[in-house]
């Protein structure tokens, strides 16, 4: 079963390429921030496989959880900022 943990772990490892080169490459900003949270979604993921693999899956989801809320407020802030930035709409003032 490790085989199969382990296997599927470079399966994510190479979707994560792919999302890093979108990353790089993207043509618009919010390209490149999605790029970015599919890659920390594949990070999750990729540490539930190795907390797995260690047979240590409950110290594993409490470091998974706490990775995702990093990666959904950081791509929340980043996408807000360059919206702000890039004036996509206007925002009437209170």
């Amino acid at each position: 079963m490790d085989d199969f943990f382990l296997g599927y772990a470079l399966f994510i490892g190479g979707l994560m390429a792919l999302s890093l080169y979108r990353c790089i490459y993207g043509p618009t900003v919010l390209d490149r921030i999605v790029g970015v949270n599919a890659i920390g979604t594949k990070t999750t993921v990729l540490l539930i496989l190795i907390g797995l693999l260690y047979h240590r899956v409950d110290m594993f989801i409490d470091i998974a959880l706490a990775y995702a809320l990093l990666n959904f407020l950081a791509v929340l802030a980043s996408a807000r900022y360059f919206q702000k930035r890039k004036g996509l709409y206007y925002e009437k003032p209170y």
